[in-house]
């Protein structure tokens, strides 16, 4: 039983993510947007860049005068035609990032109203996409904390746009005269534009006052010039963008779901807009199949991006947790299993995208002398899951619509 909930799990993971690749919904937005006469400059950035840029280099061919591709460490899949593919830090910015970023800049400079910037943008957009108006140290030691903190991405990118020259709409404003079109891939919970990839061409809806409440409730540190520039003005209008969203994590959910339901399991969409912490999200999902473990076939399903506060200075990422704070909830039932994966293909700064656990899970740490609640006392899941064959592993998606977690019933 345990190894079919497996082979089930790795199934549902690999046909919910190719359901949601962005090539046909960056197509479609193509074919149905009417470019100017003049030249069009590609500029895609995040974690699924060179996926959308390929797909646009499909479409578009020739038309394209110039373009660059700007993604994480290991998710450059090949060469597209015109266009420069770079790879810079995440979730950190580093001197990748911002040499990219400039030259991003470059390419955009001197546009002609008759010109077109196409903007393709994903998640992870924030730290790829960069140029700092703090010293790049300072940028470094207040991403650090931001991530340790505990804080929303909504939270985190409220200060992060504001110690950037291309965030909160500032890249759009650089474009001017010429259009920028911007397909956007959103990995945000009730996809918020201006804080996708801290909102490069969008106008900022936060306020200085909300900024300064971030730092106050976090503790996050800052100089005296950096707090100073909380208080700068961010562009409230830009009409020189039009924006197509596509893909969230509603339609990972929902692909999901269809991937379970052909395995004969009956799906229950507990929520697409989970944002907890990720242990107690792994606790919750232990706690119904504890309910409902005897009740027939069933698989729960639960979207969104949790938080994790780091305490201990071990390896992992917040699917990892939530799969190993299911595990003693559900410790010695032969008919149950949790997973959550990103979609994306990385969780936290490891090689895994995300974790699973079952029945057995906790008894064959035991045997490695670990346990799951020391693991996650120091931020420790990856070499616990690694040990007990409980990692996920897909490589680099192409996507990045946040995270779906589930839990497996057989009947």
């Amino acid at each position: 039983m345990i190894m079919n909930l497996r082979s089930d799990a790795d199934g549902i993971i690999q046909e919910s993510l190719a359901a949601i690749l962005p090539d046909a919904a960056v197509e479609k937005a193509l074919r149905g947007h009417t470019f100017g006469t003049g030249r069009i400059v590609l500029v895609a950035v995040g974690k699924a860049a060179w996926q959308m840029a390929r797909a646009a280099s499909d479409e578009l061919g020739s038309r394209i005068d110039r373009g660059i591709v700007i993604t994480k460490y290991g998710h450059i899949k090949g060469d597209i035609p015109n266009i420069s593919c770079r790879e810079a830090g995440h979730p950190v910015p580093d001197a990748n990032s911002f040499a990219a970023t400039q030259e991003a800049l470059d390419l955009t400079t001197d546009l002609a109203a008759e010109d077109t910037v196409l903007f393709l943008l994903s998640g992870g957009g924030s730290a790829l996409f960069e140029k700092p108006l703090i010293p790049p140290a300072e940028l470094t030691d207040l991403t650090e904390q931001l991530l340790a903190s505990g804080a929303d991405i909504v939270a985190v990118n409220t200060l992060r746009k504001r110690m950037s020259a291309v965030k909160g709409g500032r890249f759009a404003e650089h474009c001017a005269p010429a259009q920028v079109f911007t397909i956007v891939l959103s990995d945000i919970l009730g996809d918020p534009l201006d804080m996708i990839a801290s909102g490069p061409a969008y106008p900022d809806t936060s306020t200085a006052k909300d900024a300064h409440a971030v730092m106050k409730k976090y503790s996050i540190r800052l100089s005296p010039a950096a707090t100073k520039l909380l208080d700068a003005a961010l562009p409230a209008e830009l009409p020189n963008v039009t924006t197509h969203i596509t893909g969230s994590v509603r339609e990972l959910c929902a692909a999901a779901a269809e991937a379970a339901q052909r395995r004969g399991y009956t799906p229950v969409l507990l929520t697409d807009q989970l944002d907890c912490e990720a242990r107690e999200a792994g606790r919750f999902l232990a706690a119904i199949a504890r309910t409902h473990a005897h009740a027939g076939s069933f698989a729960y399903i639960a979207g969104g991006e949790t938080v994790v506060q780091l305490k201990g200075r071990g390896r992992g990422g917040r699917n990892q947790e939530i799969a190993l704070a299911a595990a003693d909830g559900i410790a010695g039932i032969p008919n149950v299993a949790v997973f959550s994966v990103g979609s994306d293909g990385t969780d936290g700064p490891t090689d895994a995208a995300g974790g699973y656990v079952d029945g057995g899970t906790a008894a064959a740490l035991a045997q490695e002398r670990r346990s799951a609640a020391e693991a996650l006392a120091e931020n420790d899941a990856y070499p616990a899951l690694n040990d007990v064959g409980g990692l996920i592993v897909t490589g680099p998606t192409g996507t990045n619509v946040n995270d779906v977690s589930v839990l497996l019933i057989r009947g």
